[in-house]
């Protein structure tokens, strides 16, 4: 088994272990994270009610997203994602060419192919987000496949909140530097 089947073998069962006891009703305590896309470590599930802007959430993404994941091997279909909070209902999300602008400035560069060389989806323009909606953007992870690719989403999508107990990350100084993090006062 080569080092990429292996990682995304790891990726997909710790999501399983992830998915399982929702699926199942029961509420974990406690979620591991294999995906580079946020820090890689133990977290702790909390209800998704009062989702901020920086928090990670737990997300269960919509068919159509779900069918795409699947397709390209990214993550089985029914395994929720982490992902961070960029912007909630209210935030004006911009993509301009392949560059992420909200709150004032320039958050990310999405990509133009995955690391298969295949096309990522594309979305242009600027969308003020709804009541109802979050766009979710791990803006200190360049390879994160993330609303840079896929738009805002509904809130609804978010199960739950992952709070970091332990990681293993602090491999980009500027994720802990809040001058390049989005603004929190927002909505």
């Amino acid at each position: 088994m080569n080092a990429r089947t292996f990682t995304l073998a790891m990726m997909a069962g710790g999501a399983l272990l992830v998915a399982a006891p929702i699926w199942s009703g029961y509420a974990p305590r406690f979620i591991w994270n294999a995906s580079a896309s946020v820090p890689i470590g133990l977290y702790s599930v909390e209800p998704a009610t009062g989702i901020a802007v920086t928090d990670f959430a737990i997300v269960m993404p919509p068919d159509e997203l779900a069918a795409f994941l699947a397709e390209r091997g990214y993550l089985p279909k029914g395994v929720p994602l982490i992902k961070r909070v960029f912007a909630l209902g209210g935030e004006t999300v911009c993509r301009e060419g392949r560059i992420i602008i909200a709150y004032g400035g320039r958050y990310a560069v999405a990509r133009e192919h995955d690391s298969r060389g295949r096309p990522l989806p594309i979305w242009q323009g600027c969308r003020k987000l709804h009541h109802g909606e979050v766009f979710l953007m791990n803006w200190d992870a360049p390879d994160s496949f993330d609303g840079r690719y896929f738009g805002p989403l509904p809130v609804t999508t978010i199960v739950g909140r992952a709070v970091p107990v332990w990681t293993a990350d602090d491999t980009d100084p500027a994720a802990d530097d809040v001058s390049a993090q989005p603004a929190t006062s927002g909505p």
